[in-house]
């Protein structure tokens, strides 16, 4: 059975440490968190950075010192920057790129968000993909939406994707697409009928959702999305105490179904990525 790909998004845009104390803001913080979370089991992790007073930020030079933070202390580690649109404003989104990350998210299309717009016009949309291009950045589209699966599709057969696209659904974002059984099977076989029955592809779940699309990821065959980004509580009345904690509390669920947890080398196999140190 294909081992499961953990990718942790340890920080987002929204959640703050009035929310949950354990939300890793500075760079040290999110560095030490990496590092919890990929013992754990993570072998991806999916950065943004913040300002000292927590807003978000798209500052390269935020983004290059947690990139070398977390390539000295989780060596082998996926770095997956995000370009995503809280932390800036056009081309701004994209100016960590040349940074060459293994990986960053390319939302490609836009949708509703719980108070916004999320806005990614084409482009933007073109322009971030050929940077990606360029610095040999491999990108996970977040799929917000049926469309955006369609869109990877006909970039990469466009060749604005250069290698076969990996797809992650996120479910459960207020006024996007909910947490919907039938809507995440349909996902399944459409990235399967237009990118292959052997095609990768991921799930995120927000808030109470993270679970429910951990499991439903794990037991499907593909990869999963936990972290303090998306969700910061174990239950109802328990905060998560780390994202080392969402991440284990992934790892017992790929070993209740009988899924072997990815190490970093395997993950970058799966998802045709450069080797990592040896």
């Amino acid at each position: 059975m294909t081992p499961c790909i953990i990718c942790v998004a340890i920080t987002g845009s929204v959640p703050r440490k009035a929310d949950n104390p354990a939300v890793p803001i500075t760079v040290t913080e999110q560095i030490e968190s990496t590092h919890e979370a990929f013992e754990a089991g993570a072998s991806i992790v999916h950065a943004h950075v913040r300002n000292e007073d927590e807003t978000p930020s798209s500052d390269p030079e935020r983004f290059a010192a947690l990139k070398e933070g977390v390539e000295k202390h989780c060596p082998g580690m996926i770095v997956q920057l995000s370009t995503g649109g809280r932390s800036g404003a056009g081309r701004a989104r994209g100016g960590m790129l040349p940074l060459r990350p293994d990986m960053a998210s390319l939302s490609v299309g836009s949708n509703n968000f719980p108070t916004r717009v999320y806005e990614n016009p084409p482009d933007l949309v073109d322009w971030l993909a050929a940077e990606m291009i360029v610095h040999d950045v491999k990108p996970e589209v977040e799929a917000f939406d049926l469309s955006h699966i369609l869109k990877a599709h006909q970039m990469w057969q466009a060749g604005q994707i250069a290698a076969r696209p990996y797809v992650q659904f996120v479910m459960g974002v207020k006024n996007a697409m909910p947490a919907d059984r039938e809507v995440f099977d349909f996902y399944i076989r459409t990235v399967h009928r237009l990118f292959g029955a052997d095609a990768p592809w991921c799930a995120a779940g927000i808030g109470a959702n993270q679970i429910v699309l951990n499991d439903w990821a794990v037991a499907a065959g593909g990869h999963a999305r936990t972290g303090l980004e998306d969700n910061v509580r174990l239950d109802r009345e328990t905060l998560a105490p780390s994202n080392a904690a969402l991440v284990r509390r992934l790892v017992a669920i790929c070993d209740r179904h009988e899924r072997p947890v990815a190490t970093w080398a395997e993950a970058r196999a799966i998802l045709g990525l450069r080797p990592g140190p040896f």
